[in-house]
């Protein structure tokens, strides 16, 4: 959410199975953070996506998806634990990442993806 409007941010939405296919089709690269409000380590590293969403505006887009509630997308790219973020670049996989890390190694990742 903007803090200055309240609206939702383009840069950092929820991704659903229906539009997962979509979601990372993008002219900049596309993080997406498989995650559930169960999950500890996903409460941890949520807020460091929120960040890099805000800092990297118009040049990184997150997707956050709810593995309970869209169980489909996470089996599709063989999630086997959470948090799981994947960057896509141009729509195809460019990189993994599982568990939760720093921020500084999460931009480092990024970068180097």
């Amino acid at each position: 959410m903007c803090a200055r409007c309240g609206a939702a941010l383009p840069w950092l939405i929820s991704g659903t199975d229906a539009t997962f296919a979509g979601d990372v089709q993008a002219a900049v690269p596309v993080l997406v953070d498989f995650w559930a409000p169960w999950c500890g380590p996903c409460r941890v590293i949520g807020p460091i996506l929120e960040d890099l969403a805000r800092e990297r505006a118009g040049k990184l887009k997150v997707v956050k998806v709810n593995v309970d509630e869209h169980p489909r997308a996470p089996g599709d790219h063989a999630v086997q634990g959470i948090p799981t973020l994947l960057l896509f670049r141009g729509g195809k996989l460019a990189g993994r990442q599982v568990g939760a890390v720093p921020k500084a190694t999460l931009a480092a990742w990024i970068d180097a993806n």
